[in-house]
């Protein structure tokens, strides 16, 4: 496995380690300082043990100059010859990525760098694999995403974008617990999946001898919770959806969801913008934050449009109440590529029904108005047909209540007034079964033990979903989704 030249010289350093009767893996070091606390606790002369990664090391004769790196924290080490005795011999067996442990008293150079003079060093694990030969230089982002340990080494914003989002989560659930809200569990395996628009991963269940599939929601048993008298609930969790990939989307991420009785989409709106302020605040003291270029403020109030006002600001067309053929056109002179056969229930009879008509609608709204939208923003008053799990709006009842929250081109979320109507929602996922008879993978299916809980009883309830790695990446200023998930998923 270790074939290169340069494992094979470092094996072979690895080897007189072991002649010299030195462990070169020994089972822990206790340090009394980590990096970061001899750099905040600095005095002239302080007598520290530490440890860290060597990055660095320039030999001159009797003396050298190292620095080893300790989570993200970098400081200077002082080798003398005449300090260290026949230790001194080890450097010629270190090589930059092994850990070493150190003793010594730190001092400040004539070029102000906070320094150690080691008086003793001792092999904590002995690095047979290289580094990238520029430290700062692991450039290729296949090779970034599929050796992620490699990349945390060499590239400090791959780190901090990992220690951010572990910020968010924690803050997030902070900010829930503060409101009352409970942490839930949900099935990761169920027998029926729903809340949204996917295609599921399936799997065989051996045990229970039937298929089961891998969540793409947590919605439907949530809301359970809230019929069985649970107010306020949510829950951080892995949900899988069998799709492609790109920038936006990893088929397997992480969602927050939460439901709380007696509240509506309005709610969920207030609750939204409260969240993103306490995120930024507590992260960088400012609802200002930049992203990709743009000034993002996160100050609350957030600006509001309707679903078709959007459309008709973004791409100057009205498209409320156009019909299919009209759709098209517009889809053309969009350049917008249309693959009618997700859409197109085998037959043209089919065309003008609402769920075929709002689904090209949507891909108009998706391809051409959301990546438009750069200041937070609420879009709300979704079609009907492609919300199914939605309260109508009194007003108009091709509507339902609904919003999305966009920030820099990028839907982060969904959030409704629950539907609680057992009758109307056995209709909705009938229509849904149709049109997955007719081809849509997509398509809701309908879940007997759903519609029995809201048929005991489901108090008017607001529901929200988050897209945690979405959210990461606004604030952590990347690009990629995969630049905020520590173990993307790649092609072999």
């Amino acid at each position: 496995m270790f074939t290169s030249e340069q494992e094979k010289i470092r094996i072979e350093k690895l080897l007189k380690i072991k002649e010299k009767g030195i462990n070169p893996y020994p089972k822990r070091f206790d340090r009394t300082h980590t990096v970061r606390e001899i750099q905040e606790e600095f005095a002239e002369g302080m007598h520290v043990t530490t440890a860290g990664r060597l990055i660095a090391l320039r030999d001159h004769g009797k003396s050298a100059f190292a620095n080893i790196i300790d989570d993200s924290n970098k400081i200077q080490l002082y080798f003398k010859k005449d300090i260290l005795n026949e230790k001194y011999s080890m450097l010629e067996l270190l090589d930059l990525g092994d850990f070493i442990g150190i003793q010594g008293t730190t001092f400040i150079t004539k070029t102000g760098e906070l320094t150690i003079v080691v008086e003793d060093i001792i092999l904590l694990s002995k690095s047979i694999a290289p580094l990238p030969e520029k430290w700062h230089g692991l450039q290729d982002k296949e090779l970034r995403y599929r050796q992620r340990h490699i990349d945390f080494i060499v590239n400090p914003e791959a780190k901090r974008a990992i220690k951010i989002r572990s910020k968010i989560v924690s803050q997030i659930r902070r900010f829930l617990d503060d409101k009352g809200f409970l942490e839930i569990e949900t099935p990761i395996l169920q027998p029926l999946y729903g809340g949204a628009f996917a295609e599921p991963f399936k799997t065989y269940y051996r045990a229970l001898d039937r298929d089961f599939f891998l969540r793409i929601s947590d919605e439907l048993y949530l809301k359970r919770l809230i019929c069985g008298g649970l107010n306020k609930v949510y829950e951080i969790s892995k949900d899988f959806r069998n799709e492609g990939q790109d920038r936006l989307h990893n088929p397997e991420f992480t969602q927050l969801e939460l439901y709380e009785a007696y509240k509506d989409y309005t709610d969920m709106k207030t609750l939204v913008e409260e969240l993103f302020s306490n995120l930024a605040k507590n992260l960088f003291g400012t609802n200002k934050i930049p992203y990709q270029g743009l000034d993002i403020d996160l100050t609350p109030p957030w600006k509001t449009l309707t679903y078709f006002d959007a459309i008709k600001e973004y791409t100057g067309h009205d498209l409320y109440n156009a019909d299919y053929e009209y759709l098209k056109k517009t889809a053309q002179s969009l350049e917008i590529d249309i693959d009618e056969s997700p859409l197109v229930m085998g037959s043209k009879k089919n065309l003008e029904q609402a769920y075929i008509r709002d689904k090209l609608i949507d891909k108009i709204f998706g391809d051409r108005v959301m990546p438009k939208i750069e200041q937070p923003t609420f879009i709300i008053d979704y079609p009907k047909s492609i919300s199914p799990l939605a309260k109508e709006k009194n007003d108009n009842p091709d509507l339902v209540e609904r919003f999305e929250p966009a920030i820099a081109g990028i839907e982060i979320g969904n959030a409704f007034s629950e539907l609680n109507d057992p009758l109307e929602q056995e209709k909705r996922f009938k229509e849904q079964m149709s049109m997955r008879e007719g081809g849509d993978k997509e398509a809701q299916i309908l879940d007997e033990d759903f519609l029995k809980a809201i048929a005991v009883g489901m108090p008017p309830t607001g529901g929200l979903g988050l897209g945690i790695d979405r959210i990461c990446m606004i604030f952590t200023n990347s690009k990629s989704i995969k630049d905020v998930i520590s173990f993307p998923q790649m092609r072999w």
